[in-house]
């Protein structure tokens, strides 16, 4: 299991949001962001620097350019010296603004980046925040199958030889869709769910014992892949034991903590002559069911309780 650096790159950044460099920094590009947080300085360009994170990107705005279009150029001169002397990563301006003379004068004097987009400013913090959580969410590597079935997003987890693949591959050909075979990149969303993909290296391949590797999309069309999916179910696959007690009401819920978020799980053993394609399908619709508020297991034991206090209340009756 693998965990990751928890950084972005600047570059990254400013490609995925079209941002214009109005001035480079040294290595701008390569510059690392660690944290999702990013900062309005209304007060530091005040005076006020306790609790100053030079680790944010600065994000100045209609309304603290307004502030500093009533300050003389002295002043904005003193404000950005002391703001941009701090070693952040960069300065973007939203709306399309001017960058005043004197806030180039000092990125010049400390060499800083300064950027631009057009964007209004709430919009596009609320954009780059989520895009900064995506990047540094926490995220692992497990080994592992992952699938679209029905809409629900199910991992299979199982020792290595167990059937993830072959049940994997008999799905596809039902017409659901592979996210990730044998290696699982699993990310923390900003929404608090857990959301799931392949290796860059390995997207659209599987591993089929007796085969080889497979290209899925070349083989299957390009509609049996996907390239992330939510985790809503995890399948735990295991060899069938006869001296094991199995689940056959499904009364209690069982869950698979990930990276802290807990997530509904099903163990399914495996034995010759099991439809496990067909058992997995309906493992998918019935955990959907569940999450729209329907249990049937809940359901026939309330049904079930109803008949028999019915039929002690006709004994009773006759007594």
């Amino acid at each position: 299991m693998e965990e990751n650096n928890n950084s972005v790159r600047l570059g990254e950044i400013i490609r995925e949001f079209n941002l214009e460099v109005l001035r480079k920094g040294p290595e701008y590009e390569d510059t690392l962001l660690h944290t999702v947080d990013v900062n309005r300085p209304g007060l530091p360009l005040a005076g006020f620097f306790e609790h100053f994170d030079t680790r944010r990107l600065l994000l100045i705005g209609l309304t603290e350019s307004t502030y500093l279009d009533g300050l003389t150029p002295q002043q904005r001169a003193e404000r950005f010296d002391r703001l941009l002397s701090y070693p952040v990563p960069a300065l973007i301006l939203t709306r399309g603004l001017e960058p005043c003379p004197e806030c180039m004068e000092m990125a010049d004097k400390h060499d800083r980046t300064v950027l631009r987009t057009k964007v209004q400013t709430s919009a596009f913090m609320s954009t780059l925040i989520g895009s900064l959580y995506n990047h540094l969410a926490p995220q692992i590597t497990r080994s592992g199958v992952m699938m679209e079935i029905y809409g629900e997003g199910v991992l299979f987890q199982g020792e290595s030889g167990v059937g993830k693949s072959e049940v994997a591959i008999e799905l596809i050909k039902r017409g659901h869709r592979l996210i990730a075979d044998d290696a699982v990149v699993i990310k923390e969303t900003n929404h608090q769910t857990l959301q799931a993909s392949a290796p860059e290296l390995i997207q659209g391949y599987m591993e089929l014992r007796g085969i080889g590797v497979i290209d899925v999309s070349r083989l299957m069309g390009m509609g049996a892949i996907k390239l992330s999916q939510q985790i809503d179910l995890v399948i735990n696959l295991e060899p069938w034991d006869d001296n094991a007690i199995y689940d056959r009401f499904g009364l209690e819920s069982a869950f698979t903590e990930i990276l802290g978020i807990k997530v509904p799980a099903v163990t399914i053993p495996v034995k010759p002559g099991r439809n496990l394609a067909s058992i997995v399908e309906v493992a998918a619709m019935n955990n959907r069911n569940r999450r729209m508020g329907h249990n049937a297991a809940l359901e026939l034991t309330h049904r079930m309780d109803a008949h028999f206090q019915a039929e002690e209340a006709k004994r009773e009756g006759k007594e």
